[in-house]
């Protein structure tokens, strides 16, 4: 039988569990030797606790040998204290009573190891497996792309109530030491109750949570993280999100796309000159549009400003309300887009979109140039290759629009720079947002 210390224990670990449907406590006993097991059914796996400690119980004729069993398994641990026993329990561990001691036995059951494949960041070449929702799964798909010893793995958690389990991962060849004190720092200081996800840092930069661009790259590719570490870069890993975010960011890291990798040295370069071609005229596009047709149309040739005026015949409005009703139309549709079933998502808003612009213009609300020129800056910000990054150029050419409303093409100038004085102003974890150090593929 237990010792009195054991019941003890035993008695306060119950109740502060508290009764429910899934919590389990068994008895197993032999002539020689008394076991009690307690866990939570749903989260740890019973037929590995059956072949590890209730099948060698049974087997096992002599007390003392199981006791040398149960110290000498890998999985198996000495009980510390009341609350770390509590918190083990609770992800999936089993509390073991035998004679006057006490273990617990990591028996947690995965339900998210499956590999996915990547459904965000996609290539046309290269891998196309994407991380998992598993921990121990991700780290193993980047230690397999990445076998070096200076591969540093730290672990902490994230949450009041979620208590998240938080890996850090870094090159102690390449990380800059500064750097990586300055995220464990961040991450210590997080003030969050229920961590789901690394998505959820964004809001918890002290000095970004009210910046426009994002200060971190969410990534789900291991690929593009091996990468990174070998270009110094830090890595979070968050238990539950099959996504890794990398620290610091910047600006050449949101536009840049694994297809460089993958691609030959030219065709790579100009799909970078694409993208930060369509990023201007995402943002610049819709303001140029109502800058030169309210105030500046002698930029234009003499026939094209004369069909943008005819074009705009019976439109009962100035062209940046023209300009603000599309705009407007057009994020409705992204929105929906991402909200509808997958099914019939991408018809729907396909169909609604066509349907909405040819009776826009046939209603004289709007004129076909300005159809032309909503759908332009639509593709153009789909061009961006990471997400938060486009979501911020959504924003920003709202920016422009009212400054180019105000004061013409000087508006549309000023807007500009302000623009790029504010991502001067940036920095992540040190490093300027506008900095030239990006990840360089191949570099060790």
């Amino acid at each position: 039988m237990p010792s009195n210390k054991v019941i003890a224990i035993r008695e306060s670990l119950k109740s502060k569990l508290q009764p429910s449907e899934d919590l389990v406590f068994k008895e197993k006993f032999t002539k020689e030797k008394y076991l009690e097991v307690l866990y939570i059914k749903t989260i740890s796996d019973e037929v590995v606790l059956h072949e590890n400690v209730v099948k060698p119980f049974f087997e096992t004729d002599s007390p003392e040998d199981f006791l040398n069993y149960l110290q000498s398994h890998a999985q198996i641990k000495a009980y510390e204290n009341e609350q770390k026993a509590i918190d083990d329990v609770l992800r999936g561990e089993a509390v073991l009573f035998y004679q006057d001691h006490v273990f617990l036995f990591d028996c947690k059951v995965d339900r998210n190891n499956a590999v996915l494949d990547t459904t965000v960041e996609t290539t046309i070449q290269g891998p196309q497996s994407g991380f998992s929702e598993s921990l121990p799964v991700n780290l193993g798909l980047i230690r397999h792309r990445y076998p070096h010893t200076s591969l540093m793995v730290e672990s902490t958690e994230v949450g009041r109530l979620s208590k998240t389990k938080v890996m850090i991962l870094h090159d102690s060849k390449f990380a800059d030491p500064v750097t990586v004190k300055r995220i464990k720092k961040f991450l210590g200081e997080v003030n969050i109750d229920m961590l789901e996800t690394g998505e959820q840092l964004f809001d918890s930069l002290k000095k970004s949570n009210r910046a426009l661009f994002p200060l971190m790259l969410v990534t789900e590719r291991p690929d593009r993280v091996a990468v990174n570490l070998s270009n110094g870069k830090v890595i979070i890993l968050v238990q539950g999100s099959p996504y890794a975010v990398i620290l610091p960011t910047v600006m050449k890291d949101l536009m840049s796309s694994m297809e460089d990798i993958y691609q030959s040295y030219w065709i790579a370069k100009f799909l970078q000159l694409l993208r930060y071609t369509a990023f201007n005229v995402s943002m610049i596009l819709p303001g140029l549009y109502v800058a030169i047709s309210s105030y500046n149309p002698e930029v234009f040739r003499v026939q094209l400003a004369l069909s943008i005026a005819g074009s705009r015949t019976g439109i009962p409005y100035p062209s940046f309300v023209e300009v603000l009703l599309m705009l407007f139309m057009m994020e409705l549709l992204i929105e929906a887009s991402i909200r509808l079933p997958k099914a019939i998502g991408p018809t729907a808003t396909t169909v609604g979109g066509l349907i909405l612009g040819q009776a826009a213009a046939e209603a004289g609300l709007a004129s076909n140039i300005m159809t032309v020129i909503v759908s332009f800056v639509a593709i153009s910000n789909f061009v961006i290759p990471i997400n938060a990054f486009s979501f911020t150029i959504r924003v920003l050419k709202y920016f422009i629009l009212l400054l180019s409303t105000l004061f013409g093409l000087v508006g549309v100038v000023l807007g500009f720079f302000m623009i790029i004085a504010y991502m001067v102003k940036l920095d992540s974890f040190g490093e300027a947002f506008l900095s030239a150090l990006q990840s360089k593929p191949g570099k060790q």
